[in-house]
């Protein structure tokens, strides 16, 4: 398991998956952090999401690892060592709710096992990360499928201007965005991380 310091992520980075949600497109990155404790590692195992706080959505997403601590001129290949897939879930109508009063999302994103991540890999590049679509599949069929070259904020503005507002440093993890396709999660779906045709983890969703 990797040493994991903070999770930062960014929201609405995929033009069509704020339209598919209703929401207008950011002028900045839309950041907010998920404590450890929502992290799970999508190893095949069963793992317990809640069922009794209205709809719960997948957000797959890709996910960078970040090297060392940032210092202007370093290149994207010098702040991220290594990449991961990832599932932010989401309690929707929790975070309706929340939005509607102004107030923070964190009941709605921050929940245990809230973060889930494959294994993470050696960083490829971005002409790779360009070149390789990620998707996750519900039960054998493909619900999500993305590309960072279709972000609306590139992985270096997204680690500068993170590291204006909070700081970055080696062991921090930012989920990049989801591309649109969320939808419900029901007991006992089973999702896969795939990562061009490759999967990279999976686990089965247990609603307690």
């Amino acid at each position: 398991m990797e040493q994991i310091r903070n999770i930062y992520c960014v929201g609405r980075n995929y033009r069509l998956h704020a339209a598919e949600l209703g929401n207008a497109v950011p002028e900045y990155p839309m950041l907010f952090s998920k404590p450890t404790h929502a992290l799970a590692y999508a190893n095949g195992q069963q793992l317990e999401l809640p069922g009794s706080r209205g709809e719960l959505h997948y957000e797959a997403e890709l996910v960078i690892r970040i090297a060392r601590p940032y210092e202007p001129g370093l290149t994207l290949e010098e702040m991220v060592d290594q990449i991961a897939l990832g599932i932010d879930f989401t309690l929707r109508d929790v975070q309706s709710e929340l939005k509607k009063k102004g107030h923070p999302w964190l009941l709605a994103k921050g929940f245990r096992n809230s973060a889930v991540l494959t294994a993470f890999r050696p960083f490829p590049g971005l002409a790779a990360c360009h070149a390789t679509d990620f998707s996750l599949k519900k039960n054998g069929e493909e619900v999500q499928r993305g590309n960072i070259r279709d972000v609306i904020f590139d992985l270096m503005t997204i680690i500068r201007y993170t590291h204006e507002h909070f700081g970055v440093g080696e062991g921090d993890v930012i989920f990049t965005g989801t591309p649109a396709g969320v939808g419900p999660v029901a007991d006992n779906d089973r999702f896969a991380l795939l990562w061009g045709g490759e999967t990279w983890g999976s686990f089965t969703a247990k609603l307690v």
